[in-house]
Order: C-alpha cells, then structure tokens, then sequence
C-alpha cells in the first residue's frame, strides 16, 4: 500500500498525543488521515471506521470531573469504535494508547484495562494485529499543564512565576519524550513496532526524580541572566530544555544581554556553558584595536560578520617579532582560529562598526584570566 494512500483514523487527535502525532503523520507523507476527537461530529466515526487503514486509538480521560467518566471515556469508546470497525469487517490494526495505570486497582486503571481486554478480544475474533502500549509519563510541547504529566504543570508555572508545590522531591519518575513517542508509533506503519511480550513500548525512557525536573528547570528559567546552556549530550536534558521553551508565553521570547559599553563599542556575552566555552558579540568602533593579549591554555575562534578589519597575530617568543595579518569582511565569512602562545588584536577597518562573533573555549573566571596584554 502507497504511503499517502493509507487511511489512518486518528482518536483523540486533539489531545496532546494526538497533536504531535498527526502533524508527523503529514510530515512524512501520510495524506488521508481521518481526525477525531470529543468535539468531532459522532457520525462521521462510522465512515471513518469503514475507511480506515489502520487506527491510532488514542482517546481517552485522565482527569475527569467524577470518576464514572474513566469508564465512559476509556473503555465505552472502545467498545463503540470496534463495533464500528466489526460492522465493515475491518482489517485495520489498531494501536491502544494505554497507561502504566492499567495494573493498579483504582478507577482510571480498572477503565484502561477494561479496553486493554476488550481489545484482545476483538483482535483474536478478527484476526488483526493489535499494539497496546502502557505509556508512562510523556512530556514534551503542546503537553496540558495540570493534565498530561508533572513537567507540563512545572513547565507552565516556572516559566509564570508561580508557585510550585512539591511533596516529596525524591520521588522517582519515569518519563518518555513526544518525540521517541511518534518515532516509535510511525514505526507501527510498517510493522516494525518494539514488542515487549503482551505490550509494546517506546525503547527510550528516562528515570529521574521530582526534584531534578524542578532543578533543572529552574536552571532554564534563570540562564537567560547566567547565560548557560543545557548539556546537550545529556538527551533528557536537551529534551527537557525544548519542552521548558514551548511553555514560553508568546509575549516573552526575547530578552535583553547586557552590553558593556564604553568609547571602543560594546562587549556582550551570548551563551556560556563549562563544557563548550563561550560565546560573545564584539561590536568595535571604527579605528578601534582591541585585544594585544596572548593565553597559556584559552584558545579562541573570531568572526567577522559585519564591516572589515584586520586580525594580526605573532608568536610570543618570535625573536623577530613576525607579524601575521588576516583581512576580514562582513561580506566573507571567514573564522580565524586565535591559537594559543599567539599574541593576538582586531582593528576596525572600516568606516562603520564592525561587528565580531567571538568563542573561547573556557568560561571567563576573574580569578583565573590566562590573559598577558603585550601588544601585536
């Protein structure tokens, strides 16, 4: 079967699963993709289920407003979209979005397994395949405060300035990202799905505490003054980071730097992290020398992206004082790499400000500059 020509019926696309996953679905080519949520006209599930290829049975309730509700939402809508599906003697496979919940005895449990069993049932009578998945907690953008998860209700209250409630910060967590999610589900396409016995789960799942999250994310709210960056080699870090950044309020994406200025331009530190150095904007003035100075260990890597000047270097030790001269421009985009044991200044050229992207590879430490002034 042709990728766009598949069917797929969609449950709950609405919700925060539902979202991400149809936008991945047309992401990679999938065309007829038959959307349905609580909102959705209910006659419109009886051609939806005639038509579909295959069902992402998403829908459900996880916080109603009395518990009879988990029973309605989580196994009475099964019942009635697999007898939808019975009528046309469908051969979809159908994908269950269910809850680690489902093996505890309290009411959202008892419903989830309820549709868990059901579906069983259904899938020997027909004969279809069947991937009933017990998510544990997910997290990522478009996630519902107060609803999907314990980063979306910190996500949203950090960034808000809200206060935040914590009971027992060493409580353990697992958490599973939208992204793994959709990689994990769009694999169900071909088949292809990570069977784990009578379930089927997404391979990445991150184990943390309460207290990290809080930690963590109180760390992003306060690097737009520190300037740090998340680890990006720690994945849920990088992972917790974007998901912090989708809780932004739309009037609340930029922020200032601080520019210290003087007569020469500005300096201006971007991002700072102890494992990748710093970056920092250098706007000169024109006629300006900055630097004559040298390191021991800093190494530095200087771009020009706006005016022209000059990059002179020369070793410290040369005894005949050997110059080296780099002409740069705005309208080039060239790095020069600043080595160590190399004395090193930037001259503003040009008639208007010439504007330097600036990294090294250490954070700067007052206590500890590695900085000689000798000039070029």
């Amino acid at each position: 079967m042709k990728r766009k020509a598949m069917n797929i019926l969609v449950t709950g696309a609405n919700g925060f699963v539902g979202k991400n996953l149809v936008v991945e679905l047309k992401n990679q080519g999938y065309e007829n993709i038959m959307i349905f949520d609580i909102d959705t006209d209910k006659s419109l599930l009886d051609e939806y289920a005639r038509k579909a290829d295959f069902v992402f049975h998403l829908a459900g309730v996880n916080r109603p407003n009395n518990k009879e509700e988990f029973m309605t939402g989580n196994f009475v809508f099964t019942s009635e979209l697999l007898s939808l599906l019975k009528k046309y003697q469908s051969k979809a496979p159908i994908m269950l979005a269910s809850s680690t919940q489902a093996k505890f005895n309290n009411p959202y449990g008892k419903s989830k397994s309820a549709g868990e069993k059901l579906l069983r049932k259904y899938s020997q009578k027909m004969e279809i395949p069947i991937y009933i998945y017990r998510f544990p907690n997910l997290y990522g953008k478009w996630s519902k405060p107060n609803y999907n998860s314990v980063v979306a209700t910190f996500c949203y209250k950090i960034v808000r300035d809200e206060e935040v409630v914590i009971h027992d910060p060493n409580s353990v967590i697992n958490l599973t990202y939208i992204d793994d999610v959709l990689k994990e589900l769009l694999s169900l396409l071909e088949a292809k799905g990570t069977n784990q016995g009578n379930f089927y789960e997404v391979p990445k799942v991150a184990k943390t505490t309460v207290g990290e999250i809080f930690q963590l994310l109180t760390k992003f709210k306060n690097s737009r003054k520190t300037l740090e960056i998340p680890k990006l080699d720690n994945q849920f870090e990088k992972n917790l980071y974007s998901t912090y950044l989708s809780f932004l309020p739309k009037d609340h994406f930029r922020y200032d730097l601080k520019m210290n200025e003087d007569t020469r331009g500005s300096f201006s530190e971007f991002i700072r992290t102890p494992e990748r150095g710093q970056v920092s904007i250098n706007i000169s003035k024109p006629g300006i020398v900055r630097g004559n100075h040298w390191h021991h260990t800093k190494n530095e890597k200087f771009l020009v992206v706006s005016g022209t000047g000059v990059i002179r270097v020369r070793q410290v030790n040369d005894e005949n004082k050997s110059v080296i001269e780099y002409y740069i421009s705005g309208e080039k985009l060239e790095v020069v790499d600043i080595p160590v044991g190399y004395i090193h200044s930037i001259e503003n050229l040009g008639d208007t400000d010439m504007v330097t992207v600036m990294w090294v590879n250490e954070v700067f430490d007052p206590n500890s500059m590695d900085t000689y002034f000798v000039e070029v």
